[in-house]
């Protein structure tokens, strides 16, 4: 994390989106999502996430885009499957990544929680780098908001379940705790 606290992970590829705004007052941040993306759907790497939570995404280029090109979403992060780190949105601001969404009863889970994506799909298993940065991420998360505790990470189709999938069948839980157990 910057030294000033800036949100802004050191190593991280800035790419900033509008796609977000402040938390609610006083809501402390003890949260963390992980969710899963491709785009088009099955396909990796390109510049359409970018160009998504930047509201850029050319609705001619697929015909997956024209259903979508229009979304306003964003999440903090991303690591895509060479194990890139990009950040689109400071973490002490809110990304809108979510959507409808509860965790232990509490809703609106935008207000309290750091959204991860991962470049991949259901179907798809994630890289060994994948892993292993977003370990090491969480790890540095964990040092500004040690709210964030094993028990508080959670996938897309937890907060949203019927609604979402992501990270999928092929996300290994126990091994991303292997991982945070061996660095911390």
């Amino acid at each position: 994390m910057n030294p000033e606290h800036s949100g802004l992970l050191e190593g991280a590829r800035q790419c900033p989106s509008p796609n977000r705004d402040d938390r609610p007052p006083e809501c402390p941040v003890d949260l963390l999502v992980i969710h899963s993306i491709s785009l088009p759907p099955g396909e990796f790497g390109g510049p359409w996430i970018d160009r998504l939570f930047q509201n850029r995404l050319p609705a001619d280029r697929h015909p997956f885009f024209r259903e979508i090109h229009q979304l306003k979403v964003s999440a903090h992060l991303l690591i895509r499957r060479d194990g890139e780190l990009v950040q689109y949105v400071p973490l002490q601001e809110r990304a809108w990544h979510a959507g409808e969404s509860c965790f232990e009863g509490r809703e609106r889970c935008n207000d309290y929680s750091i959204g991860i994506e991962l470049e991949g799909s259901d179907e798809t298993p994630y890289t060994d780098i994948q892993y292993q940065v977003l370990a090491d991420t969480i790890q540095e998360i964990r040092e500004q908001y040690p709210g964030i505790t094993p028990e508080r990470m959670a996938g897309h189709c937890d907060i949203a379940p019927g609604r979402k999938s992501d990270p999928g069948p092929n996300f290994d839980w126990e091994r991303l705790q292997r991982l945070l157990a061996t660095a911390g």
